[in-house]
C-alpha cells in the first residue's frame, strides 16, 4: 500500500510495532498466571481456531498457510502453540469479566450490527473490479526498472483522479490478460486472490482507485465496481460471542487496572 514508504507508512508501522510488541509483553505476563493456576487448553478448540484463521486468513487454502509459515521460519506445530498461547490469553481476560454486568438486549443487538461484518463466511466474498497491473520490469522495454514502472503507476492513478477512464488506461498500460477487456474481472471469488489483495480490496470502497499497490511482481491499481459478500452468521449463532465482547467493553477499565498490576510486578 505504500511502495514509497513515507510519513503515512511510517505512522502506521511505528503504531502497529508498538501494539504488537505490548500485546506480546502482556501475553507473556498472562500466561505466567495461567500457568500457576495449572490449568490447561483442549486440544480440539485449538484445532478448531486453527481452522477457522485458516478460513478468514488464508480463503480455506491450507497449502497458503503451510507457505506462509515457510516464510515465516515457523512448523505448523509452533504455529500451533503460538494460537494455543492466543487462546489462553483471551481465556485468561474472559475470566476478568466474569463478574461484569449483564448485557442487555440493546447493547447485544447494536454489538452484534456492528461486528456481524466482520464475522461473515469470508471464503463466500465475490468481487467485479478493473484492474490495471505495471510489471516490475518489461521484458519488451529493457531500460525500464521498478523505480520507472512505479512512476509510471503513480502518474496513472494522478491521470484517474483527473477523470481519465480506467477502462481506456487499461488497455493502453496494462500488461495482464484482461487488459483488451478494458481491465475488468466481473464475479470473482475471494479464494481465487492472494489473501493480501484480497485483504484491501473488499475492505476499499466501491468505485474508489486503489493503488498503487505494490508485490514482487509490480504495481496495481484497482477501482472496484461490485462487491457481494459472504453471509454473516445469525445474532443467535454467535449470541456467546456478543455477549462476550459487550462484557469486555463494560469491564475494560478493570481489565487495565488488573493487567498494569501485574506488568508493574512482572
Amino acid at each position: 500500500q505504500f511502495p514509497r514508504r513515507g510519513a503515512e507508512f511510517e505512522k502506521q508501522f511505528g503504531e502497529a510495532k508498538t501494539k504488537i510488541i505490548q500485546e506480546l509483553v502482556d501475553r507473556q505476563i498472562i500466561l505466567a498466571e495461567f500457568k500457576q493456576l495449572g490449568a490447561t487448553l483442549k486440544p480440539y478448540i485449538i484445532d478448531q481456531e486453527i481452522k477457522r484463521q485458516m478460513r478468514e486468513l488464508y480463503n480455506g487454502d491450507e497449502a497458503k498457510i503451510r507457505e506462509e509459515l515457510k516464510r515465516s521460519r515457523l512448523t505448523m506445530e509452533g504455529y500451533r502453540e503460538m494460537t494455543r498461547e492466543k487462546m489462553v490469553v483471551q481465556a485468561m481476560r474472559a475470566q476478568q469479566f466474569s463478574d461484569a454486568p449483564p448485557p442487555l438486549p440493546n447493547e447485544i443487538q447494536n454489538e452484534y450490527n456492528e461486528a456481524k461484518a466482520s464475522l461473515r463466511d469470508v471464503s463466500k466474498d465475490v468481487i467485479t473490479f478493473r484492474k490495471i497491473f505495471i510489471p516490475a520490469s518489461d521484458p519488451q522495454n529493457p531500460s525500464t526498472t521498478p523505480d520507472t514502472q512505479l512512476a509510471l503507476a503513480e502518474d496513472i492513478c494522478k491521470q484517474l483522479g483527473e477523470g481519465k477512464k480506467f477502462d481506456e488506461l487499461a488497455r493502453t498500460y496494462s500488461k495482464d490478460a484482461f487488459a483488451e477487456q478494458g481491465g475488468l474481472q466481473e464475479n470473482v471469488p475471494r479464494t481465487d486472490l492472494s489473501p493480501e489483495f484480497a485483504a484491501i480490496i473488499f475492505d476499499a470502497q466501491v468505485g474508489k482507485i486503489v493503488g498503487q499497490l505494490m508485490d514482487p511482481q509490480g504495481f496495481t491499481v484497482v477501482q472496484p465496481v461490485k462487491i457481494d459478500f459472504g453471509p454473516s452468521p445469525s445474532l443467535d449463532q454467535v449470541r456467546e460471542m456478543i455477549e462476550e465482547r459487550v462484557r469486555r467493553k463494560k469491564t475494560s477499565a478493570q481489565y487495565e487496572r488488573w493487567i498494569e498490576a501485574r506488568r508493574k510486578r512482572a
